[in-house]
């Protein structure tokens, strides 16, 4: 079942991945987004795998999250239970995304910036800003904005709650929340709605 993956990657990438897809044997299925996850992939009790990639994801994210599974289906077959995403996994998707970094399927100026995230991956692209940036560029959501874009001090709603913009740590943005006086630490490229308050 391949759920017409075809609509949801650029078009120069379509013909590797129907090849990946053919070479390992697994279900692909496009399902609704989920708040905690892009993508996922499992053994299913009847032996079989199962790959499955959130729906709203514009086309570069959904194929770096498709190549990330299929890294995780990849190291299964090969090593057997490993940690999720430690060096063999690492390996592997580096290895399987190669044939991607070309600026017929990635635009030139994220090939540089998913080079650079490639050379360690992580668990997840949204942990590294500046890939999660370039690539959120071609989805974000209009009348939205970034909370790194949320001048200090201003109010911005997320997930029905009303948040105040606070300092910035390392990587992450304190605010704090209007109702039960809590400061929560937000990635920076939350998308959030400024506040009319």
């Amino acid at each position: 079942m391949l759920n017409n993956f075809q609509t949801y990657i650029p078009e120069e990438a379509i013909a590797i991945v129907q090849y990946l897809i053919e070479q390992h044997n697994f279900t692909l299925k496009i399902v609704n987004q989920r708040q905690t996850k892009h993508g996922d992939f499992r053994k299913l009790p009847n032996g079989k795998f199962q790959i499955t990639v959130n729906n709203n994801l514009n086309k570069y994210q959904f194929l770096l999250t498709l190549i990330h599974e299929i890294a995780h289906h990849v190291t299964y077959q090969k090593f057997g239970r490993v940690q999720p995403h430690g060096k063999e996994w690492k390996t592997i998707f580096q290895h399987l995304m190669l044939p991607f970094l070309q600026p017929e399927i990635y635009p030139k100026h994220i090939l540089p910036i998913l080079a650079q995230y490639l050379k360690s991956p992580k668990a997840s692209t949204d942990a590294d800003v500046k890939l999660s940036l370039a690539l959120k560029e071609y989805s974000k959501e209009i009348g939205k904005n970034y909370i790194f874009e949320v001048p200090f001090g201003s109010l911005f709603e997320f997930k029905g709650n009303v948040y105040k913009r606070g300092n910035k740590r390392r990587t992450r943005i304190e605010c704090l929340n209007m109702s039960n006086k809590k400061v929560y630490l937000f990635n920076q490229n939350v998308e959030v709605l400024i506040s009319k308050q």
